[in-house]
């Protein structure tokens, strides 16, 4: 567990490895949520990135190209349990 000191300004700085477990670095966001027994919840705010970032997760420069109908054809085989 981490002790913050709070500044005069009411402000507190997260230390490097905190920021680091978080993933966060400069210029992300930080999300804080108030819990109901007085408690914060403190993650790195994971909304802003665009729907092309999911895509480019699938993206393989080596490999196979396989058509539509090739794809169907190996999840009807998967999904019949054939190889």
């Amino acid at each position: 567990m981490s002790t913050l000191t709070v500044t005069a300004k009411g402000q507190v700085t997260l230390r490097k490895d905190i920021l680091r477990h978080m993933g966060v670095q400069p210029g992300d966001k930080i999300s804080v949520e108030k819990l109901s027994d007085g408690r914060i919840a403190v993650r790195a705010d994971r909304t802003g990135g665009a729907i092309s970032d999911v895509f480019n997760l699938l993206k393989q420069d080596a490999g196979p190209v396989l058509s539509i109908e090739e794809m169907t054809e190996i999840a009807s085989r998967s999904w019949a349990g054939k190889k």
